[in-house]
């Protein structure tokens, strides 16, 4: 299984948000994925557990983990282009 970390500023509504939408949208796609959550701070600690992070501000210091940085689930607009760049990162079809 797939594992995203999703990462804002506190680690609290924003990446809630995010996170529920992420699962919902690829889950209706067919896609279980884990998603979990984190401060932005905390995004380097623990990227190497994950396969991708989704981010709504700056992170940096995260190897080679690629890193989505956007605010489309939030604000509706722009969502489709990056469930579609989640799913291409990721290898999902």
């Amino acid at each position: 299984m797939k594992r995203i970390l999703v990462a804002c500023g506190t680690a609290i509504a924003t990446s809630t948000v995010v996170a529920k939408k992420i699962e919902e949208v690829l889950g209706q796609k067919g896609h279980q994925v884990h998603v979990d959550q984190c401060k932005a701070a905390e995004a380097p600690s623990k990227a190497d557990r994950f396969d991708l992070i989704v981010t709504t501000t700056p992170v940096s210091g995260v190897g080679d983990v690629p890193v989505i940085q956007t605010v489309s689930f939030l604000s509706g607009i722009g969502i489709d282009q990056d469930i579609e760049k989640i799913m291409e990162i990721l290898e999902l079809e």
